[in-house]
């Protein structure tokens, strides 16, 4: 993960840089089948121990990965972050999240999304910030579609997960200039 990473206060939540003493929190909320049913198979479950070891070691998610912890009530629960592309697909990045079961359906992910997607678009100097989300997740799509997020397409039976095969839908927020 890119050393200098920030803090950045939201309503009610924190983004901050992971830190080792987050691993209980990080497994409390990450060893839940239904947490990680929507995401990509580098998040297992179960979740064990090791998995938060390496999580939190730096050897799970690309070095270029922008990763911050979503912390509410003073334990992270969920993250956010954005892996950008290279070569001509610098000016565009990957959101990806999560949040702990607890925190759903209280509009705590629309709010993350909101602090999170303008600043990292500025941060990483983008024209593009795009997401993939099965399906199913139509949680997911609405956080999307109310953050200025357009949805483009749906690749059909894109992902083979847990034994079904799923589609996947992209969504992405554009610019045509840099602030």
């Amino acid at each position: 993960m890119p050393d200098g990473l920030p803090r950045l206060q939201g309503d009610g939540f924190v983004l901050r840089p992971w830190r080792g003493d987050d691993l209980d929190a990080l497994l409390r909320h990450a060893n839940d089948a239904a947490v990680s049913r929507g995401l990509r198979d580098r998040f297992p479950f179960p979740y064990t121990r090791e998995d938060g070891e390496a999580f939190l070691g730096g050897r799970i998610l690309a070095p270029s990965t922008l990763s911050l912890a979503i912390e509410i009530d003073g334990a992270a629960c969920g993250s956010i972050g954005a892996l950008p592309g290279v070569a001509e697909r610098a000016h565009a990045a990957e959101l990806g999240y999560w949040l702990g079961r607890a925190y759903w359906g209280q509009g705590w992910m629309s709010r993350v999304v909101a602090l999170f997607a303008p600043w990292a678009m500025d941060e990483l100097r983008l024209f593009r910030l795009q997401a993939e989300v099965l399906a199913f997740n139509e949680g997911s799509a609405r956080v999307l579609l109310g953050n200025g997020f357009v949805e483009e397409g749906t690749a059909r039976a894109a992902v083979f997960k847990r034994g079904q095969l799923h589609d996947l839908r992209r969504f992405a927020r554009v610019r045509d200039r840099l602030p």
